[in-house]
């Protein structure tokens, strides 16, 4: 009876789930025994919550003992690719029904013949144009007509409407018309999701505005039932915390908002793992990385400079040539169609490309021994003898090495007159380029010099890939982190409760009035510490980080610049601009000094930082790895060594602080496997993290 007339414990739990194209991952943190724990299961997509549940046996723990549940998931972008969401109606200005059509006229390549414009989430015929009109600054010059509104919100019914998106022009001066618009629309068809803009997107552009809404819209219904169904899930598994989701900042928002504003949730599982980048990279003292991650759908890169996360205010979903345009804040991520399941086929003359189409976790690669039959870039791996198949997923998972090989030989190898081992080799060779094009995509396309970052690989098929990429880049150091297979999941352990506003303000910057700009900055940090406040979690601190979007005089496009809020404050405006000349000059290779700027919007991000997990410190070793690390030798296909190579086979959980290791190796453990190269140099540092100098021999 040492127990009794004792409080029961409270919970100490915090566990952090990401749902991939493939794998469904968990990380989790028990707070009073300082203990990690991680799980993995292949996703299933016709019951996304069954693929957390898994996750959370595997991991043995349990919701009931967690007060805080993380989640980020694949669910909206997917919705929004794949174009399987609801049937959605547009609400526009009179006169403006097709703006959302028109676009920009973006044409990145003006000689491309086959060129295509973007092809919009909502035809023509549900496009519905409301009699109203604000002016530029706010002011009402045509009243709403209400009874016009009641007569498309019942035709709507008619019709089966899903979702409603209501975009008015000049919403985010005065958000009135639209607030009853949604208002009048909820009363007529209660049971249809309906955003507004405003509430989305507090700046300019109507065809960005539009696009943004419309989305929110399209993937709302999905999106909140998916959630809803999470939620009854958590409490039939007696869960007592709170639920929050990762938004595109990286930041968490409770799951209320997320049913709301769903769109930031777009890229949520990619901006964790830039959250878990910086968190690395503030263990190590590293100012500059590039965080890439490679799952077994797709790639994607982000980069951390000046120990934070690059963001944007806007983003193209979808490839850029017929993107739909996203006005939310998010971290600047590249994403590229190429992961461990990407299907290598055979196109037009023959010639072999790997992705975008992807085996997914239905029936996976060929190896899975689910009924896949097309060759996938894990296929290629297994047959080179970079994966095990009796070590995949610490032994959980039995791969069959047969049937990749059959696969590539059938799918590749015989129409192109190669041998298997080559055509494995081709396979992995156009992957590689492929994915080296999302780290380009942050870093040259962004005024960056790729060579001169670290670039921190992570995912599950990540670190298979981390040295062929740096190669093909020019990078010379790669870390992999702890437990890459379950990273992003780790970095959500990292996330802060964040909120991020926006105000369009036009202004010459040398004669703005900065009283009224500081009414604005303040209105937005009071906005945001009401929303910290009323969260259920309590954070350690509130941050704010003010910036201001700026252009010189004459140009259509702004770049984002942090301006310290001293610099308002007395009303610098030599400051300021010195700061906006430094930040166009590294984006574009040229700045103007002499020329006048205009402030065309500020922004105010503000965090409240949560308690992080402590990440332990290794045993202390010699250069040479003990014994018990060396597992096995097996040969392994290596294009530097020109063919198979006797490699030696280490378990990462065995090595200690301070061992080297030359290349050729393989590193196993539970979720990935680490490829040094011949070349390669690869020694382990105090946090147990695997640094691989690229080519050299220092």
């Amino acid at each position: 009876m040492l127990n009794a007339g004792r409080e029961p414990a409270q919970p100490s739990l915090r566990i952090a789930v990401d749902i991939g194209g493939t794998f469904t991952d968990l990380a989790a943190f028990d707070e009073r025994g300082r203990m990690l724990s991680f799980g993995k299961a292949l996703s299933t997509h016709g019951a996304l919550v069954d693929g957390i549940q898994q996750t959370v046996e595997g991991a043995d723990v349990s919701f009931e003992n967690a007060y805080l549940f993380l989640h980020g998931s694949t669910i909206a972008i997917n919705t929004l690719l794949e174009r399987n969401g609801a049937q959605t109606a547009l609400l526009i200005t009179e006169g403006f029904r097709d703006i959302y059509e028109i676009g920009r006229i973006n044409r990145p390549d003006a000689y491309n013949l086959f060129f295509q414009k973007h092809d919009p989430l909502v035809n023509r015929s549900w496009r519905y144009e409301v009699s109203e009109r604000l002016r530029a600054d706010g002011a009402v010059h045509k009243v709403l007509d209400e009874e016009r509104v009641r007569t498309v919100a019942r035709e709507l019914r008619e019709r089966g409407v899903e979702a409603v998106a209501v975009l008015l022009l000049h919403s985010y001066r005065n958000a009135q018309h639209e607030q009853r618009v949604k208002e009048i629309i909820q009363e007529e068809i209660p049971d249809v999701f309906v955003s507004a803009s405003h509430e989305l997107s507090q700046e300019y552009r109507e065809f960005e505005r539009t696009s943004t809404v419309v989305a929110n819209a399209y993937v709302g219904p999905r999106v909140g039932t998916y959630l809803g169904e999470l939620e009854r899930h958590l409490e039939a598994k007696k869960f007592p915390g709170d639920f929050f989701a990762v938004q595109s900042t990286g930041g968490l928002f409770p799951v209320a908002h997320a049913r709301r504003d769903c769109v930031r949730m777009l890229e949520s599982g990619p901006a964790a793992g830039v959250i878990g980048t910086q968190a690395i990279c503030a263990q190590l003292g590293l100012s500059d990385a590039i965080a890439f991650d490679m799952g077994g759908t797709t790639a994607k890169a982000g980069v951390i400079k000046d120990n934070q996360p690059l963001t944007t205010g806007s983003a193209l979903i979808g490839g850029y040539e017929r993107a739909l345009p996203i006005q939310i804040p998010m971290i600047d991520i590249f994403e590229v169609g190429t992961g461990g399941g990407s299907i290598a086929r055979l196109a037009e003359g023959n010639a072999l490309r790997v992705g975008p189409q992807s085996a997914g976790s239905m029936p996976g690669p060929a190896c899975y021994g689910r009924g896949g039959q097309d060759p996938t870039v894990t296929d290629a791996n297994l047959v080179l003898g970079r994966l095990d198949a009796g070590h995949f997923l610490g032994g959980e998972m039995a791969l069959d090495l047969e049937a990749a090989r059959r696969a590539i030989k059938e799918r590749v190898a015989d129409p192109l007159g190669l041998d298997i081992d080559q055509a494995a080799e081709g396979i992995i060779r156009i992957a590689v380029t492929a994915m080296s094009y999302a780290v380009k995509g942050v870093t040259t396309e962004r005024g960056l010099d790729a060579g001169g970052f670290a670039m921190v690989v992570y995912g599950g098929a990540g670190p298979l890939h981390a040295s062929a990429i740096a190669r093909e880049i020019g990078i010379t150091r790669v870390l992999i982190p702890f437990s890459p297979g379950h990273f992003s999941a780790y970095g959500m352990l990292f996330s802060d409760l964040r909120y991020d506003y926006v105000r369009s303000c036009f202004q010459k910057l040398a004669t703005a009035p900065f009283d009224a700009i500081e009414g604005l900055y303040r209105d937005m940090e009071e906005q945001g510490r009401d929303a910290i406040a009323g969260s259920a979690v309590r954070p350690e601190a509130v941050l704010i980080t003010r910036y201001a979007d700026m252009r010189y005089v004459g140009q259509e496009h702004a770049v984002t610049v942090e301006v310290p809020s001293e610099l308002f404050e007395h009303q610098n405006r030599d400051g300021i601009k010195k700061l906006f000349d430094a930040v166009h000059l590294q984006r574009y290779g040229t700045s103007a000094p002499n020329e006048p700027a205009d402030l065309v919007s500020v922004r105010v991000t503000v965090i409240g930082t949560v308690p992080k997990p402590p990440r332990s410190e290794v045993l202390e070793g010699t250069d040479v790895p003990p014994a018990e690390a060396l597992r096995s030798h097996k040969d392994v296909y290596f294009r530097e060594a020109d063919g198979w190579v006797s490699t030696p086979i280490y378990g990462r959980t065995k090595l200690l602080a301070g061992n080297r290791i030359s290349g050729p190796a393989l590193i196993e453990e539970h979720a990935s496997t680490t490829v040094v190269a011949p070349g390669d140099k690869l020694s382990v540092d105090r946090f147990g993290n695997l640094n691989i100098a690229i080519g050299t021999l220092s």
